[in-house]
């Protein structure tokens, strides 16, 4: 992990305070930009979101897919907590908090969109910043990156069925249309030119491909700020009259994070996998790919929207604790290794 990606909470934070002043001296401008759209789509948020996306992308390798067999465990563990744990769970924990114990603390024409926008954010797992945390804990590089490929090919046909299931179960009005487009603009279209653009680039030696990399991800990290001072920028009143709101909607996102890194984790040693995997497997089943979460919620209830908002505290979130739980595996694998490990050769294999 680079310094500045280490950092990247610290440069969160400031984007919040860059963003919330520059819409309070300048709202002109900033609701100039929110309104230039097309179908709903924000043109300038798109652009920036693509920038965010493509690069992350373009790092997956579906040919890794033939890996999933020998590491079928770990994978099982993973795929259960990403698609039938941690979406269900934040949608539990979202209307728990948000929707009952913290709703007389929150705007209240918004609390179903904050709950919204905790769902769209735990039912995109990660994919790119996985591979830093994976890296940071020793895990088995091919387990990651199989586990990821495999992750992004479920997500082009799982995302909007199961966000359009956990919105209508929490009464939460579902604009099927909009989250269709959501799912072709930012997940199908970028999938497939990532591919395209990666096959191209990988051609001879592949040092194209490397050297690709290192231009595009601080581009893609610069687009995100960006994005998050526009964000703060639309949301900063609001959060000025309220400011509490970040705090309380990192409530239920810190004990998803935790419970299903756990979960994970638990579960992994319960069934015999080796370390070098259960230690990446629980960071993938703890981690959002916040990217595709902020596309989603600006796209299907708008920049100005709770769920933006919520996405948006994933995102501050993010980095410290994941690194936190990096910390945890590392410090317990001993305990990790005591435990039943009737599988590790075939995991390792």
């Amino acid at each position: 992990m680079s310094r500045f990606e280490r950092y990247l909470s610290v440069w969160v934070a400031l984007c919040i305070i860059v963003g919330i002043a520059a819409g309070h001296v300048m709202p002109g401008p900033f609701r100039a930009i929110a309104a230039a759209e097309i179908a709903r789509v924000n043109i300038p948020i798109a652009i920036l979101i693509w920038l965010m996306i493509v690069p992350m992308l373009l790092k997956i390798d579906f040919g890794a897919l033939g890996q999933v067999r020998a590491h079928w465990r770990g994978v099982a563990v993973t795929v259960f907590i990403n698609w039938a744990v941690k979406p269900f769970s934040m949608a539990l924990l979202g209307a728990f908090f948000i929707g009952h114990l913290f709703a007389p603390l929150l705007p209240a024409g918004q609390v179903s969109s904050y709950i919204a926008g905790l769902i769209l954010l735990a039912a995109a797992p990660c994919t790119a910043m996985v591979f830093v945390w994976s890296n940071l804990c020793e895990g088995e590089p091919h387990f990651t990156l199989s586990q990821v490929a495999l992750n992004d090919l479920i997500m082009v046909v799982a995302f909007a069925p199961l966000v359009g299931l956990l919105l209508g179960v929490a009464s939460i009005t579902v604009p099927w249309d909009t989250l269709i487009l959501s799912v072709v603009l930012y997940i199908v279209v970028p999938v497939v030119l990532a591919q395209l653009w990666r096959r191209a680039l990988v051609k001879g030696d592949g040092a194209a491909l490397g050297k690709t990399l290192a231009i595009l991800q601080p581009l893609s990290l610069a687009a995100l700020l960006a994005t998050l001072v526009l964000l703060f920028a639309f949301q900063g009143d609001r959060i000025l009259a309220q400011p509490l709101v970040i705090v309380l909607l990192a409530v239920p996102i810190l004990i998803q994070v935790y419970v299903n890194a756990g979960l994970a984790y638990w579960l992994s040693r319960r069934f015999g996998v080796a370390w070098c995997v259960a230690a990446p497997a629980a960071l993938i089943g703890a981690s959002n790919f916040f990217e595709l979460a902020v596309a989603a919620a600006i796209s299907i209830f708008g920049i100005e929207s709770g769920a933006a908002l919520a996405t948006v505290v994933g995102v501050l979130v993010e980095v410290p604790v994941m690194l936190s739980v990096v910390r945890i595996v590392k410090a317990t694998r001993t305990w990790y290794e005591a435990g039943p490990m009737r599988s590790a050769n075939t995991e390792l294999s």
